[in-house]
C-alpha cells in the first residue's frame, strides 16, 4: 500500500499546489486514476499535491453540493475544480479543536492567483465564491449535508450499497474513509522482528509500535514518513503495507506447507503478499503472474530490492493452457481484481471512479478466476481467495456462489483472519490501529 501523502515542502508555492491538486480532482471527474496523474506531477511539487488531492477528493461530496448552491451554473471545468479543491480545504476540520491545514485569507488570495494564471477572466469570480463560503460557511455547509453525498462524501450508489451490506457499520464505515490511514511497515522475518525494528525507529527519533500476534511482522508509525528515512528500507530489511495485507501469506502457508513447494500468486503485481511469501519460507517455488506486464515489472523491481527470486509471467490467470505446464501447485493465492472498497481511505479517488456496474463485472471476473485456477491445486493443497473490498459481491457472496458449485471445496473459518475485515475498531483490539478493508476465504481440496 501507499504511504500516506506527506506535506509540502517550504519550497512549494501554495498557488501552484492548488493548480496541480485542481488538475488532478478534474482527472478523477473525468475517470483517471490520481496515481496516474500524480506521477505526471513535477517532483518537487507531487508530495504538496498529493497532500491536497487527498483532501479534497475526501471532501469532494460537499465542496461539490456547496459550489452549486453558490454557483449554481457550473464554471468551465478547470475553474470549477480549482474551486472544489479551494472549497475542501475551506470546510470544518472534522475532528474538533483539529487545526485547519491553511489560514482562510491565506487559502482565498493563493487561489484567486492560482485562477489569475490558469483563467485570468476567472478570478473575481472564485474571489467572490469563496469569500462568501468564508462568511456563511455554517449554514453552507449544514445545508449541504442534507444529501447523502455532501454529508458522507461518497456517491449516493456507495453508500446504498455499504447500507444494504453492512446496516449496523455503514455510517462507521464510510467516516473511516474520509480518515487519513496509518502508515504500516513489514520487517522482513529474515532480517529481524518488529520489536526490534520499533527500536531501531526509536533511536531515530521515529515513534511507532509493533501490531500485534495477527500480523507479527507489521509495524504502525505513530507519523507517516518517507521511506527513504525508513532505516534500511534501501537494502530490503523493510516493506510498506498495511496489516490487512499481511495477513494472506501466513494464511496461504499455513502450518506445514513442505520445502520446495509450488506456490502460485495469481494476481501479483505491485508484489507485496509475493515478497511477504518468500521472506516466510525462501525455499518456495513461487510462480508470480499478472495479466499486465507493466504492472508485473513493479514485482520484480520489488523482488530485486529485496533480492529473492521468483518466475514472473505476463498471462491472464484464467487462461491457464497459454501459461500452465501442467503440474497442479501445492498452495494459490488468489489476490482478485476488485472494487478496492476496502482502502479507500488509502486511494480517494477510487469511490468517485467506480460505477455501480463495475461490481457486478468485477464478480464475474472474479468467479472466473476461481473456477479457472481450482483445478490446478493439487490435493491437500490450500487456496487463498482474497479481496480489499468491503462489498459482499466481491466477498461473501462469491464464496458462498463457489462452495454451491464446489461442494468438493472445505472452506475453513479463522476468527478475525477470514470472512469480511472491515476497517473499523471493532475488527482490532482497542490498543491497536484498524485495518484496511478486505476479504479472506481459505479452501482446501480432499
Amino acid at each position: 500500500m501507499s504511504p500516506s501523502p506527506q506535506p509540502a515542502g517550504p519550497g512549494a508555492p501554495l498557488h501552484r499546489l492548488l493548480a496541480q491538486a485542481a488538475d488532478a480532482v478534474q482527472g478523477v471527474r473525468e475517470g483517471r486514476s490520481l496515481t496516474d496523474l500524480l506521477a505526471r506531477v513535477p517532483a518537487d511539487l507531487r508530495p504538496g499535491t498529493q497532500a491536497l488531492a487527498f483532501t479534497a477528493l475526501r471532501r469532494l461530496g460537499g465542496a461539490e453540493a456547496v459550489r452549486r448552491q453558490l454557483a449554481p451554473k457550473a464554471p468551465p471545468p478547470r475553474v470549477d475544480a480549482l474551486l472544489l479543491v479551494a472549497l475542501a480545504l475551506l470546510w470544518p476540520e472534522p475532528e474538533p479543536g483539529s487545526a485547519p491545514m491553511y489560514a482562510d485569507h491565506t487559502l482565498v488570495d493563493q487561489a484567486v492567483r492560482a485562477a489569475k494564471a490558469r483563467a485570468p477572466a476567472s478570478a473575481a469570480f472564485v474571489n467572490a465564491v469563496l469569500r462568501r463560503f468564508v462568511r456563511e460557511r455554517a449554514a453552507r455547509v449544514a445545508a449541504a449535508r442534507h444529501s447523502p453525498q455532501g454529508a458522507f462524501n461518497h456517491p449516493a450508489w456507495w453508500i446504498e450499497a455499504l447500507r444494504a451490506d453492512w446496516p449496523e457499520h455503514w455510517q462507521a464505515l464510510l467516516a473511516a474513509n474520509n480518515r487519513p490511514p496509518p502508515m504500516t511497515l513489514r520487517v522482513n522475518a529474515r532480517h529481524g522482528t518488529a520489536a526490534g525494528y520499533v527500536e531501531r525507529l526509536a533511536a531515530l527519533g521515529l515513534g511507532a509500535r509493533a501490531f500485534g500476534p495477527a500480523a507479527p511482522q507489521a509495524v504502525v508509525l505513530d507519523r507517516p514518513a518517507p521511506v527513504a528515512a525508513l532505516p534500511g528500507f534501501a537494502q530490503g530489511q523493510v516493506s510498506v503495507q498495511d496489516a490487512a495485507a499481511q495477513l494472506a501469506a501466513p494464511l496461504l502457508l499455513g502450518p506445514g506447507l513442505r520445502p520446495g513447494a509450488r506456490v502460485l500468486d495469481a494476481c501479483a503485481a505491485p508484489g507485496g503478499k509475493t515478497a511477504h511469501l518468500l521472506e516466510l519460507q525462501p525455499d518456495l517455488q513461487l510462480t508470480a503472474l499478472d495479466a499486465d506486464a507493466q504492472r508485473l515489472a513493479r514485482v520484480r523491481e520489488t523482488l530485486d530490492r529485496l533480492g529473492q527470486q521468483a518466475v514472473l509471467q505476463a498471462a491472464d490467470a484464467r487462461q491457464t493452457a497459454a501459461w500452465w505446464d501442467g503440474r497442479p501447485f501445492d498452495a494459490i493465492l488468489l489476490d482478485a481484481p476488485c472494487s478496492a472498497s476496502g482502502i479507500v481511505r488509502r486511494h480517494p479517488d477510487v469511490r468517485w471512479l467506480r460505477r455501480p456496474e463495475d461490481i457486478d463485472a468485477l464478480a464475474r471476473v472474479q468467479a472466473e478466476l476461481l473456477e479457472a485456477l481450482w483445478p490446478l491445486l493439487a490435493p491437500g493443497g490450500r487456496l487463498v481467495y482474497a479481496t480489499c473490498s468491503v462489498f459482499r459481491a466481491e466477498g461473501q457472496a462469491r464464496l458462498d456462489a463457489f462452495l454451491q458449485r464446489h461442494p468438493e471445496a472445505k472452506a475453513h473459518t479463522l476468527p478475525g483472519i477470514t470472512g469480511h475485515l472491515l476497517p473499523l475498531a471493532d475488527n482490532a483490539s482497542p490498543d491497536r490501529p484498524s485495518l484496511d478493508g478486505f476479504f479472506y476465504a481459505l479452501l482446501t481440496r480432499p
